[in-house]
C-alpha cells in the first residue's frame, strides 16, 4: 500500500459521503447533550414507553409517509428520536429490523437547521395527532408506576447502555467546526482504509473524533448503507462499535493507520475512545472543562475569557538515527514560545522509538502561549554542566489551526520526527488572585505625602486595606477595597493617626479596573463600584457572621472545631431568586477533586468524604437545578489564599465578595490574621513570563517525578504554587513595618484583629 498523508487525499480518493457530516455530527452532539441532561430520559419506565412508541408508532408512521421531494420533512419528540438513534447505531441489527417488518430501510431526514427543526417538529405534531388522536405527542409516563413488559427487550437493552455517551463527547471544542472539519477528513481516511483492506481479520478501533464521525453516519441508516456499498464493506465485518476492544486491535489499527498515511492514529481530541480489554480506564482530565451555554461576565470590560487547546505531541526516530553514537547523550526539551518560560519538560533521544508514533507529551496550554518549541540538545561532558542547542523547530498554534486535521510533521536535524496536533481553542474557567496592595481614603487615593500635596494639606480621611486581583495572564481586573479596621481616622502630617471602628462599618468594595497613576506609584483606586459587602448582626444566634451582598445574597458562617464539622461552616442564600438552590461546601467537590495525592505534599486529612476533599481552606460553590438535582460545582474559592477559579456561568463579583468576606469573618472568629489579610504593602511578584500559573497544564499521562507544581491544576497543591510567585514573603513583614502612622500603625490593625 502506498503511504499517502490525509492531506494528499483528494475527494476522489476517498470515500463519498452522501451527508453533510459538520452539521450533522454538531447536532449530534447536541441530541446527546440534551438527553444527557434530560434526567426523566434515564429512567427505566420512561425509555420502556419510549421504545412503545418507537415501535409501535413512530416507524409505522415513518414507513407510510412518501418518499421524494414532496414528502413531509418531519422529526419525532425527544425521546422516541433517541430511541431511533441508539437503534441505528446496530446497522445491520436494524436493516434486519426494517426490511423483516416494512420489507424496505428506513431512513432519517438530514435536517440542521434550528429554524427548519422547529418546522419539523410542528409538522410532526400536527400529523401524529391525526394519526393517533388518542395517543400524547411527548412521553407521558409515569415514573413511580412499574413499567410493563416490553416485546423488544435487546432494543431497551442498547438505550439504557447509551444514555450516559454524551460524556466522550463533552469536551467543549468538539462542536467547533474546525475540529469537526478534522475529523470528517479522519473520518474519510478510516473509510479509505476499509475500501483498501483484503483479508482484514481484526476490528477497526476508532479515536473519539472518528468514532464521532461514525455514529453520525449510522444514524442516518439510508445514506449509510448506500456509501458502505460504495466501498464493498460489509456491515457486520466493523462489529460492534461500543464494545469492548482488545489490545491487540488497537495496535493493529495504529500500525495500519500509519503504515497508509504515516502518521500517529490518535492526535489531540482523537484518543481511543472505547474500553480495552485489561486495559484499566483512561485518566480523568486534569482541568475542569466542558462546554459552557453562557458567559455572565461579559458585562466587566476588565474580564478576558480564558481560551485553552490540548496539544499532543508524538515522536519517532528517523531510521539514519539508530547507528547514531551520540544519541544517547541528546535529548528533546518541550518550551512553550510566550509565557512560562521555565517550562522545560525533557526527552531522551534514546527512549523514542524507531518503528512507531508514540506521544512524546500531553498538554494543555493557554491559547495566549502562541505554540510550543521542540529543541534537540546535547548533554555536556562529565564536568560540564548543561547542554547544547543542537537544532530547533517551532510550531505555532495559528499554523496548526489553518493546517489539514489540525496536524503538522516536522523534523528536528533530520534525526527526529515530530508530529504536533492541537485541538480549536475553547472557553475555559476564569481564574483569578488577589495580591496585596496599598491602603487608601476614603476617595481610593493612596494614602501619601504626593496626595496630601495635591490636595492642598487636607486631611486624608479613612483607611482601607486595598487588593488588586490579577485574571490568568497578569492583568489587572478588578480591585478590592476594605474599610477595615482604621477606616474611621484621617491624618496630615503632624495630624492625629487613624482610629479603630464597628464591625458593622467594615465593609467591602469591588471596583472594576485598576490604579490611575498620578505621580510614580502614587494612585487612585478606579471608581467604578461593581459589587459590595456590608456585614450585618446574624439573625440567628448560632450563625457567627452574617454579609449582605449587593448581588442580592446574603452570606452566613460560623466556626466550629469539633471533630464532626471541623473549620467554617456556610449559608449562602438568593431572596429573590426561586430557579435554583446553591450550597457552599468545604473542600474541594466534584469536579474540582484532585486525581491523586503528590508524594511531595502532605497527605490529606483521613476524613475525605466520597464527595471531595477536605480542605478547610477550599470551598466548593455547587448550583442545584432541574437540570443537575445532585449538583453541579461552579467555583472553587481558597479563601485563604485568596484565589478563586470559576466556570463563565458564575459572576466574578459574587465569587470575589464570597472569598473576602469568608477570609475577614475567619480572621475575626478566630483573633487572628488567617490569611496575611492586614499586610499593607505590595509584594514583588514573580515576573510575568517565567512561571504564570495555569498557561501550562500536564495530563497526567505525562507526569513525571520532577514535575513542577506549576503544571498541574493549582488547586492540587496551591501553597506550593502561590509560594513560586513572590507571596512567600508575606509570612514575614518587611523592615519599618509596624512604623507608619500614615497607613496606621501595626498596634491599632492587630488591636482590631483581637478586640
Amino acid at each position: 500500500m502506498v503511504t499517502r498523508t490525509l492531506s494528499e487525499l483528494s475527494e476522489r480518493d476517498t470515500t463519498r459521503v452522501g451527508l453533510d457530516l459538520v452539521p450533522a455530527a454538531r447536532r449530534t452532539i447536541g441530541l446527546l447533550r440534551t438527553v444527557n441532561d434530560s434526567l426523566w430520559l434515564h429512567d427505566r419506565p420512561a425509555i420502556v414507553e419510549a421504545v412503545r412508541r418507537y415501535e409501535e408508532l413512530w416507524m409505522p408512521l415513518m414507513c407510510g409517509i412518501t418518499v421524494g421531494p414532496n414528502a413531509p420533512v418531519v422529526l419525532p419528540p425527544i425521546d422516541v428520536e433517541w430511541v431511533w438513534f441508539c437503534h441505528s447505531l446496530n446497522p445491520e441489527g436494524y436493516q434486519q429490523y426494517c426490511e423483516s417488518r416494512f420489507s424496505k430501510l428506513i431512513g432519517k431526514p438530514a435536517i440542521f437547521d434550528k429554524e427548519n427543526e422547529e418546522y419539523a417538529l410542528i409538522r410532526c405534531r400536527a400529523i401524529w395527532s391525526q394519526r393517533y388522536p388518542s395517543e400524547p405527542f411527548e412521553n407521558e409516563a409515569d415514573l413511580d408506576v412499574p413499567s410493563p413488559s416490553v416485546v423488544n427487550e435487546s432494543l431497551l437493552d442498547e438505550v439504557m447502555k447509551h444514555r450516559f455517551l454524551y460524556s466522550k463527547f463533552s469536551e467543549p471544542y468538539m462542536t467547533e467546526t474546525m475540529y469537526l472539519i478534522a475529523a470528517k477528513q479522519r473520518y474519510k481516511g478510516f473509510l479509505y482504509i476499509l475500501g483498501k483492506l483484503s483479508g482484514w481479520s481484526s476490528r477497526f478501533v476508532p479515536t473519539s473524533d472518528i468514532l464521532i464521525m461514525w455514529f453520525t453516519h449510522q444514524s442516518y441508516p439510508t445514506v449509510y448503507a448506500e456509501d458502505l456499498k460504495e466501498i464493498e464493506c460489509d456491515m457486520g465485518k466493523l462489529g460492534r462499535v461500543w464494545e469492548t476492544v482488545k489490545q491487540e486491535e488497537v495496535e493493529a489499527t495504529k500500525k495500519l493507520w500509519q503504515r497508509t498515511f504515516d502518521q500517529p492514529y490518535e492526535k489531540a481530541g482523537g484518543h481511543i475512545a472505547l474500553k480495552q480489554e485489561g486495559v484499566p480506564s483512561s485518566v480523568k482530565p486534569p482541568i475542569y472543562w466542558e462546554a459552557f451555554d453562557a458567559d455572565v461576565n461579559t458585562k466587566y470590560k476588565s474580564m478576558i475569557p480564558r481560551f485553552l487547546l490540548e496539544v499532543c505531541i508524538f515522536s519517532r526516530l528517523n531510521s539514519r538515527t539508530r547507528s547514531m553514537q551520540d544519541a544517547r547523550h541528546e535529548f528533546l526539551r518541550l518550551r512553550v514560545v510566550r509565557c512560562h518560560r521555565e517550562l522545560k519538560f525533557d526527552t531522551p533521544i534514546e527512549s523514542i522509538s524507531h518503528n512507531l508514533w508514540r506521544k512524546a507529551c500531553h498538554l494543555y496550554c493557554e491559547f495566549g502561549t502562541r505554540g510550543i518549541v521542540l529543541e534537540l540538545r546535547s548533554r555536556a561532558g562529565l564536568c560540564l554542566k548543561g547542554s547544547k542547542l543542537v537544532d530547533t523547530v517551532t510550531f505555532y498554534w495559528n499554523d496548526l489551526l489553518r493546517a489539514p486535521t489540525l496536524t503538522l510533521g516536522k523534523e528536528v536535524e533530520q534525526k527526529v520526527g515530530i508530529v504536533a496536533s492541537i485541538t480549536p481553542p475553547a472557553q475555559a474557567p476564569y481564574m483569578l488572585k488577589c495580591v496585596p496592595d496599598r491602603v487608601t481614603d476614603d476617595s481610593g487615593a493612596m494614602i501619601s505625602d504626593v496626595i496630601l500635596r495635591m490636595n492642598h494639606y487636607r486631611p486624608q480621611e479613612g483607611r482601607w486595606l486595598s487588593r488588586t486581583v490579577l485574571d490568568h495572564a497578569g492583568r489587572e481586573s478588578f480591585f478590592f477595597l476594605m474599610k477595615h479596621r482604621v477606616g474611621g481616622g484621617f491624618w496630615r502630617r503632624g495630624g492625629e493617626t487613624p482610629s479603630n471602628i464597628q464591625w458593622e462599618d467594615r465593609i467591602i468594595e469591588v471596583r472594576e479596573g485598576s490604579w490611575s497613576y498620578v505621580a510614580g506609584s502614587i494612585g487612585r483606586a478606579p471608581e467604578k463600584v461593581v459589587g459590595t459587602a456590608i456585614p450585618k448582626e446574624p439573625e440567628e444566634e448560632h450563625w457567627n457572621a452574617m454579609w449582605h451582598f449587593s448581588t442580592g445574597d446574603e452570606l452566613m458562617l460560623r466556626w466550629q472545631s469539633s471533630p464532626s464539622t471541623p473549620g467554617p461552616t456556610f449559608c449562602l442564600r438568593n431572596q429573590s431568586s426561586s430557579d435554583s438552590s446553591v450550597k457552599l461546601l468545604g473542600g474541594r467537590r466534584m469536579q474540582f477533586r484532585t486525581n491523586e495525592i503528590d508524594s511531595n505534599r502532605s497527605q490529606l486529612d483521613e476524613d475525605v468524604e466520597s464527595e471531595g476533599e477536605w480542605d478547610e481552606d477550599f470551598v466548593t460553590l455547587v448550583r442545584y437545578t432541574e437540570e443537575n438535582p445532585s449538583g453541579k460545582a461552579t467555583a472553587l474559592i481558597n479563601w485563604k489564599l485568596m484565589i478563586v477559579e470559576f466556570i463563565p456561568e458564575e459572576d466574578a463579583v459574587l465569587i470575589l465578595l464570597l472569598c473576602v468576606s469568608i477570609l475577614r469573618s475567619v480572621s475575626e472568629m478566630r483573633k487572628e490574621d488567617v490569611g496575611n489579610l492586614l499586610f499593607r504593602r505590595r509584594v514583588k511578584e514573580a515576573k510575568l513570563g517565567d512561571r504564570d500559573w495555569g498557561s501550562v497544564i500536564l495530563h497526567p499521562s505525562s507526569y513525571s517525578s520532577s514535575c513542577s507544581s506549576f503544571l498541574r491544576p493549582w488547586h492540587w497543591d496551591a501553597g506550593a504554587v502561590m509560594a513560586n510567585d513572590g507571596t512567600q514573603s508575606l509570612t514575614r513583614q518587611p523592615a519599618g513595618f509596624n512604623s507608619s502612622a500614615v497607613e496606621g500603625g501595626d498596634v491599632l490593625y492587630k488591636r482590631g484583629i483581637m478586640s
